[in-house]
């Protein structure tokens, strides 16, 4: 077996804990966190696995890495810390581990992320012999495996389009919702995520991954955004009241245009309550759905609701992304050393999984 460590247990991590436990061919080795109320406690405890797993949670980095793990899920945000989720992965690699990770957002087209991403990486790599495979919680087979699929059977294909529409009122982060793109924020505040090129910075690596294997070559990248105030106060069971007309909804696309015409789009549309911008997609049932749309000879779409943690579909979605990447790991152990992305590493059949608790 695989000894496998989780590096993060919020929403990712707790997943992630989850995932290793359930796959046969790995051994969850330990579990990092970063939070001193964590250090010792059971990772069954902390993922909500429903039993202790007997693995305690740590803080001695150094001791982890030491002890020469075979791989590391790296789950800890790289959202507003993406220097240190970098040097973090680079101590992984030159340990000789391979790592997975949603954090680097610039590394999901890895060929042609910037060299400030990618130099560090490579060079990690080099020097410890491990591998990475960066993929999105978005989640990234959305934006990538997904979409190329459903597109081979199309006749004519004009367009694609895939759509993450939550309402992420039981979310639990809310640095990130309330902060990073600005919910219960006044209209006139500068969200970090939705600075201009910003989307493009995070979701245009997929979109030019898409357009690698289609074989098209991209005018440019747009974007386009809409916002909208809540007309209501409302209150949510995990962040608390978001006052009325302040930012309620977002919507954005990322665009990969293509003779003149947007014909790859990655779009979301994010509600902090259901009440908001109701003309606006929203999903087939529950909080949320991710879907991809190809407009052409047939048009076709497809809905994917995920649910975990309840019925809580923003889990469910980042426990499909987790499972994109923990799955992925013994197949990148029987690779080798290298830096991988979703067009290099296939998605399998969940092989000895089927019924394992």
């Amino acid at each position: 077996m695989i000894p496998t460590v989780v590096w993060g247990t919020g929403n990712v991590g707790r997943a992630a804990i989850r995932a290793v436990h359930a796959h046969p061919a790995l051994k969850l080795s330990a579990v990092i966190v970063h939070n001193p109320a964590k250090v010792g406690r059971d990772a069954g405890e902390l993922a909500d696995a429903g039993s202790e797993l007997g693995v305690a949670a740590t803080d001695d980095i150094d001791s982890v890495l030491a002890a020469g793990p075979r791989a590391v899920v790296y789950a800890a945000s790289g959202d507003v810390r993406p220097d240190e989720a970098l040097a973090d992965i680079a101590r992984a690699l030159r340990a000789g581990a391979v790592v997975v990770t949603p954090a680097l957002y610039p590394l999901y087209d890895q060929r042609n992320a910037p060299p400030e991403f990618r130099d560090p990486m490579v060079e990690a790599i080099a020097e410890g012999g491990g591998a990475l495979f960066v993929s999105g919680v978005d989640p990234g087979w959305g934006n990538d495996v997904l979409p190329l699929l459903v597109s081979g059977l199309g006749t004519t294909v004009d367009a694609i389009r895939c759509q993450e529409i939550f309402d992420y009122s039981t979310y639990e982060q809310e640095e990130s919702v309330r902060y990073l793109i600005g919910m219960g924020q006044p209209m006139d505040y500068q969200a970090p995520m939705l600075i201009e090129t910003v989307p493009t910075m995070v979701w245009g690596g997929q979109v030019r991954l898409m357009a690698r294997a289609l074989g098209v070559e991209l005018d440019e990248i747009r974007e386009t955004l809409e916002r909208r105030p809540l007309d209501e106060t409302v209150t949510t069971r995990t962040m608390g009241t978001f006052e009325k007309g302040t930012q309620g909804a977002i919507r954005f696309e990322v665009q990969g245009v293509v003779d003149g015409e947007p014909r790859i789009v990655i779009e979301h549309v994010t509600r902090i309550h259901a009440s908001c911008a109701p003309d606006w997609p929203v999903p087939p049932t529950g909080d949320g759905a991710h879907r991809v749309v190809i407009e052409g000879r047939p048009r076709i779409e497809v809905s994917v609701e995920a649910t975990d943690e309840g019925e809580n579909r923003s889990a469910g979605g980042n426990a499909t992304a987790v499972g994109r990447l923990v799955g992925a790991i013994d197949w990148l152990v029987e690779a080798g050393p290298g830096l991988y992305d979703a067009l290099d590493v296939p998605l399998r059949p969940a092989v000895g999984r089927l019924g394992r608790k």
